[in-house]
């Protein structure tokens, strides 16, 4: 609400500043005016912006850990911390947002300053109570909203030029559909806003009781709230006693009920689902009475012991909370499942303190220790590969990382497991020396034969993508003594898989052999299908390394059903891949491209390391066909991607495929050459798997399933042509955007642009987005509407 004047000064500062901060008190608005920024930045000399939460950070040296994870930087070649961040940031054109950095500022500036000295087109805006006080940084104070003037008689149209005023507006019909302004009204409205000195989120607090309170009970309120916080006077540390006055007011209004929840929530950091707030909030013996909520006159909840909270309430009080603004809806996180929230950090922090004085900080602990401990050991199951299967918690890592640190300060007996499946998380993220300084302290006091032999293993794991081959063995042999010390066959067959893995990162394939076919032997006797298929192929790779192509074929073949049927999509790729090396390996062309071409369908939009394999694989099968211009750009264009999600390949995939290139460059004149590989590098998203896709059997397929009346497919003549605003769309889509992503760059909303690709693809009898790709490069390139 308002901020355009500041918005705009502030685009102007970031198109000439590389450090900009935006300071002022709490609740003024710097997160929210910082999102905006942020989200005008594509297309900018910005760059893409990265969004880093830093409230929920509490030490600093695991600043450059916490960048690199939410960037999705990957520890690789000995590379960690600030030299990960630095390899992977390079010369990208990126924006970073550090948000709350005022508790981490030594820190927050020490990281900046490295950064930006080694990254030449890195900028970064930070939000901060305090500067940062780095050479180069520009701050940028960041204001209350307008407030109308004091002692003047103004008519209601005046008033309603205060930001401040439209804001309590805005967020009271929200809180109230029903909500007007009678006469009058809007000048108690300007006092209320002025008495908060017009901070943004204590006005926000204020108007979420414009349902359950007259105006003039609202400042009633307020007033009394500001003497109690001063002793009644008004010379206390201005905006920090209005916000404290108007979180404290809030507080107060709850219902007993609602007060509980409030508190509980406190310790979910980094946000929470419903299932997640009732696990933590709900008590699980009636420790309380019931009570029936009753307020006084102004909507003053009785102090008195709490009620008991069951679990079918706390959705209930979550919307609650949030119509009153003591929390707020994470943006973007509906695409995902089920909605997700988070107190504001000023919030959060009073929350805290009302847990600790109300004696439930412990008992709210154990109830979060215990959620987190079954939904990681739910997960896990049965399974052997328990460090290979989907993390459900990843989007609980702030909170399962403070409840590891909690539970370690108190000796809980659930320290371990939650240990463990944090370092699995950090693993999967590639954030391998925090996994492996986590499984160090796990390691030194882990007694119990079962938990020690996981963190073995997941430590082998952990330093084979470090490079550290010694380790990884050493990790490894101990973890396969204690599994066969144990007499587990489940234990014994992962610490097995993580000893050939040791061995295959090491080079020595014939032992990988070796051990995986003890591995087999061993998860056999256990009747677990998907377990017995992941081995199969696990092996198939290992035996592909030793060019035993006939035998690791019939392994493929015996498991790539169970793993079509029941593997998460990443190990399924995998085999595909897999699959396709051997055949092409065994000179079947035809059958490597189909399945080079089924695990590109099947990879999620977006650049991941999925992609890479199946665009390297159909390389190869271009070089060995003679097709030699697309086996450049193919290579060159999953070379670009590899550049810029930082991640290497193995080592003997990428031989085969540098000897492919090598060959194809000697039959090609430089010129030739170095045009295919400009090409390659310019494919990006959809246009490129369109363009990887073409001529394989995959392409014909998808276009078979175009809608009748469509003859040729993709694109067929005698539709409709495309408007301009259609046409812009398409080619966006070409480029690989989501449709979030091009309503930010079209400024448009979600839905109209939804509707824009609705007609695009009923114009042209398409379904897909790949399909969209593939006419809008035909069209680039002057080819005639075949869809190929």
């Amino acid at each position: 609400m308002g901020r355009e004047r500041e918005l705009a000064r502030l685009r102007t500062l970031l198109r000439s500043s590389r450090l900009l901060t935006l300071t002022g008190p709490g609740g003024v608005g710097k997160t929210r005016l910082a999102l905006e920024l942020a989200g005008t930045v594509r297309g900018s000399r910005a760059g893409r912006a990265q969004w880093v939460e830093l409230d929920s950070l509490h030490d600093g040296e695991l600043l450059p850990q916490t960048l690199a994870a939410a960037l999705g930087v990957r520890e690789r070649g000995g590379r960690a911390g600030i030299e990960a961040l630095v390899h992977a940031l390079g010369s990208r054109t990126t924006l970073i947002v550090l948000d709350n950095c005022e508790h981490l500022a030594d820190a927050c500036a020490q990281l900046a300053a490295t950064l930006l000295a080694r990254c030449p087109q890195l900028r970064i805006l930070a939000t901060s109570r305090e500067t940062l006080r780095v050479p180069g940084e520009v701050v940028f104070r960041v204001g209350e909203l307008s407030l109308s003037p004091a002692g003047e008689e103004l008519d209601t149209a005046e008033l309603l030029r205060s930001e401040a005023v439209r804001l309590f507006l805005a967020r009271a019909r929200t809180s109230d559909a029903a909500f007007t302004l009678g006469p009058g009204d809007a000048r108690t409205v300007a006092e209320i806003c002025r008495r908060l000195d017009g901070l943004p989120l204590a006005i926000e607090l204020a108007a979420g009781r414009a349902g359950s309170l007259s105006l003039p009970g609202i400042l009633r309120g307020l007033d009394d709230q500001l003497s109690l916080l001063t002793d009644g006077s008004r010379t206390g540390p201005g905006r920090h006693r209005e916000l404290a006055a108007a979180i404290d007011w809030s507080h107060r209004l709850l219902d007993p009920l609602e007060a509980v929840v409030f508190r509980r929530l406190s310790v979910l950091g980094g946000g929470f689902d419903t299932e997640g707030a009732a696990a933590v909030c709900a008590d699980g013996v009636a420790d309380g009475v019931e009570d029936d909520g009753g307020t006084d006159r102004d909507g003053v909840a009785p102090r008195g012991p709490h009620p008991t909270v069951r679990p079918e309430q706390v959705v209930r009080v979550v919307c609650a909370l949030e119509a009153k603004s003591l929390i707020v809806r994470v943006r973007g996180e509906e695409q995902r499942g089920a909605a997700r929230f988070r107190q504001l950090s000023a919030i959060r922090a009073y929350g805290r303190d009302r847990l600790a004085e109300a004696g439930e900080l412990h008992g709210t602990w154990d109830r979060a220790l215990d959620w987190l401990a079954g939904k990681s050991a739910a997960a896990v199951g049965p399974g052997v590969f328990a460090d290979l299967t989907e993390e459900p918690l990843g989007q609980e890592q702030e909170i399962l990382a403070a409840a590891v640190t909690y539970s370690a300060a108190r000796s809980d007996r659930r320290h371990l497991p939650l240990a463990i499946a944090l370092a699995r998380l950090l693993y999967r993220q590639e954030q391998l020396t925090a996994a492996r300084t986590l499984l160090s302290g796990v390691l030194a006091r882990v007694q119990d034969r079962e938990d020690r032999g996981a963190a073995l293993a997941l430590a082998a794991r952990s330093a084979c993508l470090q490079d550290d081959h010694a380790a990884a063995l050493a990790f490894a042999q101990e973890a396969v003594a204690v599994g066969r010390a144990g007499q587990q066959p489940a234990r014994l067959a992962n610490a097995l898989d993580a000893l050939a893995a040791a061995r295959l990162c090491r080079g020595e394939f014939a032992d990988a052999v070796a051990v995986f076919a003890e591995c087999l032997d061993v998860v056999r006797t256990l009747g677990r299908p998907l377990d017995l298929a992941l081995c199969r192929h696990h092996l198939a790779w290992a035996m592909l390394q030793t060019g035993t192509t006939a035998e690791a074929e019939r392994l493929m073949q015996e498991c790539l059903p169970e793993l079509a049927a029941r593997a998460p999509l990443g190990q399924l790729t995998a085999a595909l891949h897999t699959d396709g090396a051997i055949r092409l390996a065994r000179g079947d062309l035809d059958g490597a491209e189909r399945r080079f071409a089924e695990v590109l369908l099947k990879t999620p939009p977006g650049e991941s390391f999925h992609a890479l394999y199946p665009l390297e694989g159909l390389s190869i099968v271009a070089a060995e066909r003679g097709d030699l211009q697309r086996s450049l750009r193919l290579y060159a264009a999953a070379a670009a991607i590899r550049q810029r999600i930082d991640t290497e390949p193995e080592a003997h995939w990428w031989g085969q495929v540098e000897a492919a290139v090598a060959r194809v460059k000697e039959r090609l004149p430089p010129a030739g050459a170095a045009a295919a590989m400009a090409a390659g590098r310019r494919l990006r998203g959809a246009r490129l798997v369109a363009y990887a896709l073409r001529g394989t059997e995959a392409g014909p397929a998808e276009r078979d399933s175009a809608p009748e009346g469509s003859p040729d497919g993709v694109g067929a003549a005698g539709h409709p042509p495309l408007t301009g605003r259609e046409s812009t769309v398409a080619q966006l889509v070409a480029e690989g955007l989501t449709n979030q992503q091009i309503a930010a760059h079209l400024g448009l909303s979600k839905s109209t642009v939804a509707g824009h690709l609705d007609r695009v693809r009923d114009k042209w009898g398409v379904r897909s987005r790949t399909q969209i790709a593939v006419r809008v490069a035909d069209q680039a390139a002057g080819r005639p509407e075949s869809g190929r």
